[in-house]
């Protein structure tokens, strides 16, 4: 039996070579066939011959190459084999692409392919070449360059990695369990579409017991209930969550994140008082809107949770107080919500409720209450307190005609403190310059001193001042507007001054002008003027006065012509009457005069006083014109003053002129004592000056003051002031750095050859006594009578 079946082996076998044979064969043959018709088209397209086409046959497509191989030796990738290759030697394999000649080699004479470096596939996955096979001897192609792929086989080399190192995140506490919080996410650089080098499992490492994370997606949910998530009792949290790649199993790589999650705050806290009674002490004096104290409720929440608002809801001080909220501090502030009186009430109470501005959560208080209370006890301090009035202002009323000590109304003020010591009135004058109103110091009533007059002031506001008798430093004051009521005491008059002219030749009832009038009166029910001529005069036969009813009225010609040479102006007196009690009238005076028309009525020609009115200049016109007059007069008169005014002959005219002139310096000076203003040994002995000065009206510098060349000064007893100065003249004229302009040089030397010698004490030879001024007798006429005084003097000192 065993033979039988290794006979049937061996048949199989042998039928399965020479079908591989008869097949491999077949591709060769065809292959040819199509290379043939392909280079018979070629040859047919140019010489029109029909030639075989010939089809390569390449026995490879793709190679697969581990990455990361760390063996010593080139890698083997594969063999490239043509069908052209016969074993010959002939062939020559050439490769190209990416990275050939560097990354890949191919062995020229038989095709195997090598990768010469450590390739990563997370570099790149895999590399695109192309291979071509030429005659070594010809160089000659010998099939078309074809492009195949080197594809890296992937390991596990690379660990997860999240997206972010450090994840921060918030839920709101007292979520319930379950509650996503967030979702971290790790990528992996393996290949997930081969293996489980990229699949990864979540985990979590720290945060325990109350957080967990999803293995396949990485949400991180609340493991706790709500009781147990208060923020109250802890607010952050710090979680690891680590990553593993190979779906979680035993040699996987892991990469690790850590997760910051902080509760939020929700209002599940109502405010409670930090004390159950507060105590607060105010004096009575003590103004409406002050604060008084504050009083502090807790929340424990954060935010707007924690904003909370008081409210008064009882106690006997509901009225007299008010609480209001600090908005920064959340304070309670207690303020004065009426006036205190100590003498009324000495203490109130009040009951304060504080709660939260936002809906608290209920959930979870159970059963405490969410709001509080507190009690606030105030005790008011007794102050002395100034005078205090009826009423915080007072209005009264008088007829402006009333007669001067007519009481206009009172007022009353009380001392409210317990002593109730009486008070005395006074008007701030201040209030009343005029002085037209006083109070009566003891009963507070205010009367008149002066007459009033409605139309110059209607309404007077005045202060008067209470002031306690015992203490004048406690004093209050209140306004007091007094209205003056109106009394029919002013006529009307004309609204203006009206001036008017008819026609010589004119029509009876034209009218010629419209007058209104105005009343300074001020009636209830308004102004009702009435208008007539007046009862008497000659104007009755030439106008009449026509009232219009409404406060006005039309001046019409009773006749048909005129005549400017008989009469060139007519006044017309009006007279104006009011409709109040008691009446009151005047008459105003309408100025018409007579001209000379056209046709259509227009003025032509008036009489020569009209003509002058009319042609004259206006009061501004004159006022100017005359200013102008008097300016130029008072420009003459000054300039006649000033030529008039001699000119004040200079002291010294000339060089020339050596008459005697006095010169007023208005300087003593310090006397000889005053060393400070100048160097007296420097005007005895000049041969001390320095050589080389510096001057004072330039800057120094070394190189623009060589030293001066001087000669021996002489001295005082055989050197003349003259040779002294031109020695001084030399020096500067020499000087390099004297500037282009005039500048001052002081000398400083007195000279030699004076008879009177140094009228200085210090140098002085002989005393005051013993000078005789007999010499000056001879320097001229002049001087003998300076000699005869100075005698004169030593003459009565010696008697």
């Amino acid at each position: 039996m065993r033979t039988c079946l290794l006979v049937l082996l061996w048949a199989s076998l042998s039928l399965y070579l020479d079908a591989m044979s008869i097949t491999r064969r077949i591709v060769v043959e065809m292959g040819e066939m199509e290379g043939e018709e392909e280079e018979e088209d070629r040859d047919g397209g140019k010489g029109g011959k029909l030639l075989k086409r010939f089809k390569r046959g390449w026995m490879w497509n793709q190679f697969f190459l581990q990455e990361e191989y760390t063996g010593s030796d080139k890698q083997y990738i594969g063999k490239l084999q043509s069908d052209m290759d016969r074993g010959d030697g002939t062939l020559k394999y050439i490769l190209s692409g990416d990275g050939a000649g560097d990354i890949f080699t191919i062995d020229e004479n038989n095709g195997d392919l090598h990768a010469n470096k450590r390739l990563d596939r997370e570099d790149k996955a895999y590399y695109t070449l192309r291979a071509t096979v030429v005659n070594k001897n010809t160089g000659m192609k010998l099939e078309p360059e074809t492009e195949f792929i080197v594809k890296l086989h992937d390991i596990n080399d690379n660990e997860p990695i999240f997206t972010k190192e450090l994840y921060t995140v918030s839920v709101p506490e007292r979520s319930n369990m379950g509650t996503s919080v967030t979702q971290v996410t790790a990528t992996d650089a393996d290949d997930s579409m081969y293996g489980n080098s990229a699949k990864l499992r979540y985990s979590i490492s720290q945060g325990h017991p109350y957080f967990s994370v999803e293995p396949d997606t990485g949400i991180i949910r609340t493991a706790l209930g709500p009781g147990e998530m208060d923020r109250e009792k802890r607010e952050h949290y710090q979680v690891v969550i680590e990553a593993k790649d190979m779906a979680g199993q035993r040699g996987g790589l892991t990469g690790t994140t850590m997760v910051n999650i902080t509760l939020t705050d929700v209002n599940d806290n109502p405010p409670r008082f930090s004390q159950s009674i507060y105590q607060f002490s105010v004096p009575e004096s003590m103004k409406v809107g002050t604060p008084v104290g504050r009083i502090k409720a807790v929340d424990k929440d954060l935010g707007k949770n924690a904003e909370m608002f008081y409210n008064v809801v009882g106690g006997d001080g509901l009225d007299m107080f008010d609480v209001i909220t600090d908005k920064d501090s959340q304070e309670g502030i207690i303020t004065v919500g009426k006036p205190l009186d100590y003498e009324k009430t000495r203490s109130y109470t009040l009951e304060i409720q504080v709660q939260n501005t936002q809906i608290l959560d209920t959930r979870f208080l159970g059963y405490l209450p969410t709001k509080d209370m507190a009690t606030v006890r105030i005790g008011i301090e007794d102050v002395d307190e100034p005078p205090l009035f009826e009423r915080a202002s007072y209005v009264m009323e008088v007829k402006e005609d009333a007669a001067v000590g007519t009481a206009v109304g009172s007022v009353r003020a009380m001392d409210p403190d317990g002593y109730n010591s009486p008070v005395r009135y006074s008007i701030d004058r201040r209030t009343d310059l005029d002085r037209l109103f006083n109070v009566h110091s003891g009963n507070g009533s205010i009367f008149i001193t002066r007459p009033l007059d409605r139309e110059e002031a209607a309404w007077h506001n005045i202060s008067v001042i209470a002031t306690e008798f015992n203490k004048p430093l406690q004093t209050s004051r209140v306004p007091v507007y007094i209205r003056l009521l109106d009394v029919n005491d002013n006529a009307p008059t004309f609204a203006s001054f009206y001036e008017t002219f008819v026609c010589e030749k004119t029509k009876a009832g034209q009218k010629i002008q419209t007058v209104s009038a105005v009343d300074a009166d001020d009636p209830a029910g308004g102004h009702k003027f009435f208008f007539s001529l007046a009862t008497e005069g000659a104007y009755r036969g030439n106008f009449t006065v026509r009232d219009n009813g409404d406060n006005t009225a039309g001046v019409l010609t009773r006749r048909s012509s005129y005549s400017r040479l008989h009469k060139s102006v007519y006044l017309v007196p009006v007279v104006i009457t009011d409709g109040d009690f008691p009446m009151q009238s005047s008459t105003g005076t309408l100025t018409v005069r007579v001209c000379t028309c056209d046709r259509e009525g227009n003025m032509e020609l008036c009489n020569a006083e009209a003509q002058t009115s009319s042609a004259g200049l206006s009061t501004g016109a004159l006022v100017a014109i005359l200013l102008c007059v008097i300016i130029l007069l008072m420009i003459v008169v000054l300039f006649a003053a000033l030529k008039k005014q001699k000119k004040k002959e200079p002291l010294i005219i000339s060089k020339e002129d050596v008459r005697d002139n006095v010169v007023s310096y208005n300087d003593e000076g310090g006397g000889e004592e005053d060393t400070q203003a100048f160097d007296i040994g420097a005007l005895r002995n000049p041969e001390a000056i320095e050589e080389s000065k510096q001057r004072r009206d330039i800057i120094p510098s070394d190189t623009l003051y060589p030293p001066l060349r001087r000669t021996a000064i002489p001295s005082r007893d055989n050197a003349d002031v003259r040779d002294f100065i031109n020695q001084r003249v030399q020096d500067n004229d020499n000087n390099p750095t004297a500037p282009p302009y005039d500048s001052l040089a002081t000398y400083a030397y007195e000279g030699t050859g004076s008879v009177a010698e140094s009228l200085s004490s210090l140098g002085s030879a002989s005393s005051e006594g013993d000078q005789d001024y007999n010499y000056l007798s001879d320097w001229g006429p002049r001087f003998r009578k300076l000699a005869d005084m100075y005698g004169a003097e030593d003459s009565d000192c010696d008697s």
